[in-house]
């Protein structure tokens, strides 16, 4: 067991543990904790506590100290120099004509670094743009991309149902939202009903997710037969998820009625799944199998980009074996890409072989690979007729002794070769 305290960087930030050294410190306790970005500003958010060494990453780095006033004085600064700094940033993206939309600027508590945050469709070079930067701050810069769900996160505003945004207030992680969430808690599948401020699904629908899950399992389908305690076969109209209640229609005196039991006193088996409450049209199924896959996309780079807290010494062991597998699959990758090079090479070598490579004086037997070469051999076959026929030169019979004796040679050759 060792003690460590947790420590929070921005409001709904991950948490990360440092040695307390002899300090006492206490929730919400503002402390001065070095990174691997340099001295940072943080907030305990627990007491410090006990943990086993396996849930922490080895070595820790210390608090340095609980903050004083110069220090808070400090951090308010850093506050104003961030909105002066946003606005120059601004000004610096509209003169080069950059088309990315600036989200936040972020000072170190040491001034050591200016981080700027962004979101873009695309990839965007912003190499004239850090030296701009560079001139004015006289610091280092860096520029960050980022997704639509983490904007949210740090700009904030109101939901749906009128209260603060949960990604703003109280949820460190981004967690995977699916269709069947939805669908398991009997919402309406409109996009435009279970969509939150950035275009993704709501990050509420996973509050309930399991407790709806393992309530639907103990309920009958719309449309299932069932049977009930008093012997009554019927159909089930509609289900009461929360309360446990269904509604059957029942047959009874050759008339049919409405009735709600419990679902514990009626038996059935469950024959297909739940039916939706409503027809979705093609385009708004493909905006929600859109909107999934993008959410699940995020997710993942979320998990594999190197954010501001992540490249902290408290980093969680899932997030320090990103490095790592990245590193691995770049080495992979680049296995890989030698190995189609070298493959490319072999193969354009071995067509090279069986290119044209036969003698056009003696008229032998020639092979080639393309109708450009055997209109090549038809010609040079012709115009040697035509000189054997109208040239009358010295040297004639010599050159058909020496032809003779060739194809003589190159016969003995075969029959050596077909003897071994």
């Amino acid at each position: 067991m060792m003690k460590v305290v947790g420590i929070r960087f921005r409001t709904a930030g991950k948490i990360y543990f440092f040695d307390p050294l002899q300090f006492e410190i206490k929730r919400g306790d503002n402390v001065i904790v070095e990174t691997a970005r340099g001295i940072e500003f943080g907030t305990a958010v627990s007491d410090v506590r006990e943990v086993t060494e396996d849930k922490v990453i080895q070595p820790l780095k210390p608090v340095l100290r609980i903050a004083n006033e110069r220090d808070k004085e400090q951090e308010a600064a850093n506050k104003l120099k961030e909105k002066e700094a946003y606005k120059i940033c601004l000004e610096k993206i509209h003169k080069h004509g950059l088309e990315m939309k600036l989200i936040d600027a972020e000072y170190t508590f040491d001034n050591n670094k200016v981080l700027f945050y962004f979101t873009a469709d695309g990839r965007i070079d912003f190499r004239e743009l850090v030296k701009d930067l560079a001139g004015v701050f006289k610091t280092r810069i860096e520029l960050r991309q980022i997704g639509v769900r983490d904007e949210t996160k740090i700009v904030g505003g109101i939901g749906t149902c009128g209260r603060p945004l949960c990604c703003h207030t109280h949820l460190s992680d981004f967690i995977p939202v699916s269709i069947k969430m939805a669908k398991e808690q009997n919402l309406s599948l409109n996009p435009t009903k279970i969509s939150g401020v950035c275009g993704r699904l709501m990050c509420c629908l996973k509050h309930e997710a399991d407790t709806y899950e393992e309530l639907n399992r103990r309920l009958p389908g719309i449309g299932d037969f069932v049977t009930t305690e008093d012997g009554l076969k019927g159909e089930v109209h509609s289900v009461n998820v929360l309360r446990q209640l269904v509604k059957v229609i029942v047959d009874k005196d050759d008339e049919k009625e409405i009735r709600e039991y419990p679902v514990e006193e009626l038996r059935f088996r469950r024959k297909h799944g739940k039916k939706e409450q409503m027809e979705l049209s093609r385009e708004e199924l493909k905006e929600l199998e859109r909107m999934e896959q993008e959410d699940q996309l995020e997710s993942r780079e979320q998990e594999e980009r190197p954010e501001a807290p992540a490249r902290r010494q408290g980093r969680s062991e899932r997030q320090d074996r990103n490095p790592g597998q990245n590193r691995r699959e770049r080495q992979d990758k680049t296995e890989r890409t030698e190995r189609r090079e070298r493959q490319g090479r072999e193969r354009r070598q071995e067509q090279g072989e069986h290119l044209y490579t036969g003698d056009q004086q003696d008229g032998s037997e020639r092979q080639s690979r393309s109708e450009r070469y055997e209109r090549d051999n038809s010609q040079n076959r012709r115009r040697n007729d035509r000189r054997n026929r109208h040239s009358n030169y010295p040297g004639r019979e010599h050159n058909h002794q020496e032809q003779g004796q060739r194809q003589e040679g190159q016969a003995k050759s075969n029959d050596s070769h077909i003897e071994g």
